[in-house]
C-alpha cells in the first residue's frame, strides 16, 4: 500500500474532468538556457593606435587629411623637415665614403672601424623609422633629402588628426589615432541572477534589428567584477570578429548567449506554485489521490524548470487547476484530520 503524505487530497475523475486538470511527467531533458539582452559596440581597446614621430621638424605635406579615412599600412601620412634629419644624413654618407677608403686598408682593425661608423649611421637612421627603401635611396644617389616621408605603420579609420601643415612637431607629439575595426568589443548587461552561468570563454551571437539576415558570432572575453547598484546588472565584454565592417562603434543589437545545461531533470513551468517562501509541485500519486510536495529548483529554461530534489523521474506531476488542488489541500491541514476526511469526500 502506497504511504500517501500530509495534505494529500483525493478526487474522483468527474471532480477531475470537471476542474480541468491536465498531467506532466518528470523526465530527464537537454536543457539550454538563453540569455538575451541588448549590447553596444564599441572599439577594441588593444587595436587602437597613436601614431607619434620620433624625431622633430616641421610639417611640409600633409596625405592623411580628415577624420575618418581608412589608412592602410605603409600608406604615406605626412613629410617633415628635420635639419637633425638632414644631418644624421649627411653624417651617414660620410660614413659611407669613410668606409670605401678605410677597406683599403691592409689593417683589419681600421677596416673594421669603418664597419662600425657606418651601421652606426645607417641604425640611427631606422630607429628614427627611416625606412630600408629610403636609405637604399640615400645610397643610390648620394643626396640627403631635405624632407623625408613618413608611412603608417599600422592599418584603420583615422579616429583623430593632431598634424597640420606647416606645424612645429616634437619628439612624441601625438599626430595621428587609428582604430582597427576589424574586431570589435561589444558591451552588455546581464542580470544578477544570470551572472552565475556566465563564463569565459562562451558563445554568443548578435543581431542588429534592421538586418535580419546578418548574424555575428563572438565570445565572452571579460566578465566585470563589480554591479550597477540601480540596475542590478554587470557587464560583460564580448569580442567579435567584423571583417566586412559592418559593426560600427555604438551600434546596438541584440545579444544571445546560450549555455547547455546539459541533461537535467526538469518539470513543466505550469506545474510548478511559487508561493514566495516555497515551490510547490503537486504529485499524482494514483487512486484519484494528489499530493502537494515541496521541491527545490534550479535554472529556468523556456517553459521548464530544472528540478534539483524533491521529485524522481516518471512522476506524474499536475500542470493545470494545480492552484485548485493545493487551496483544497491546505484547507484540510486546516480542518485537521477529521474535518479533512469529510471535506476529500464532499470533493469525489
Amino acid at each position: 500500500m502506497t504511504e500517501l503524505g500530509p495534505g494529500t487530497v483525493q478526487l474522483s475523475p468527474e471532480r477531475q474532468q470537471m476542474i480541468g486538470i491536465k498531467f506532466g511527467s518528470a523526465e530527464f531533458k537537454r536543457l539550454e538556457k538563453v540569455i538575451r539582452t541588448t549590447g553596444r559596440v564599441d572599439y577594441d581597446e588593444k587595436r587602437l593606435v597613436t601614431i607619434s614621430p620620433k624625431i622633430g621638424g616641421w610639417v611640409e605635406e600633409l596625405y592623411v587629411d580628415f577624420t575618418g579615412a581608412y589608412v592602410k599600412k605603409g600608406a604615406p601620412l605626412l613629410t617633415i623637415y628635420s635639419p637633425e634629419l638632414l644631418s644624421t644624413q649627411e653624417e651617414y654618407l660620410v660614413a659611407l665614403r669613410a668606409r670605401k677608403e678605410f677597406r683599403k686598408s691592409p689593417f683589419p682593425e681600421v677596416v673594421s672601424g669603418g664597419d662600425s661608423l657606418a651601421e652606426s649611421a645607417r641604425r640611427r637612421l631606422k630607429l628614427w623609422d627611416i625606412s630600408d627603401q629610403q636609405i637604399r635611396k640615400l645610397e643610390e644617389t648620394g643626396q640627403p633629402s631635405k624632407t623625408l616621408t613618413f608611412y603608417s605603420p599600422y592599418e584603420g579609420f583615422l579616429l583623430e588628426k593632431m598634424a597640420y601643415k606647416g606645424m612645429n612637431v616634437m619628439p612624441g607629439m601625438a599626430l595621428f589615432r587609428l582604430a582597427d575595426l576589424s574586431v570589435v568589443w561589444i558591451y552588455a548587461d546581464i542580470y544578477e541572477s544570470e551572472l552565475p552561468l556566465i563564463r569565459m570563454g562562451q558563445s554568443a551571437s548578435f543581431r542588429i534589428p534592421y538586418l535580419p539576415s546578418e548574424s555575428f558570432t563572438g565570445k565572452v572575453i571579460y566578465i566585470y567584477p563589480s554591479l550597477d547598484p540601480k540596475s542590478r546588472t554587470a557587464k560583460v565584454r564580448l569580442e567579435f570578429p567584423n571583417p566586412k565592417g559592418v559593426l560600427k562603434p555604438e551600434m546596438f543589437a541584440d545579444v544571445e548567449i546560450r549555455i547547455d545545461l546539459g541533461q537535467k531533470l526538469a518539470v513543466p513551468e505550469s506545474a510548478i506554485i511559487d508561493t514566495g517562501l516555497r515551490q510547490v509541485a503537486i504529485i499524482d500519486r494514483g487512486s484519484g489521490n494528489f499530493e502537494p510536495r515541496d521541491v527545490k529548483l534550479g535554472a529556468k529554461v523556456e517553459d521548464y524548470y530544472e528540478v534539483i530534489e524533491g521529485l524522481k523521474p516518471g512522476e506524474r506531476v499536475v500542470t493545470s487547476a494545480n492552484f485548485l488542488i493545493d487551496s483544497e489541500s491546505k484547507f484540510k491541514e486546516a480542518l485537521g484530520s477529521g474535518g479533512g476526511g469529510g471535506h476529500a469526500g464532499h470533493g469525489q
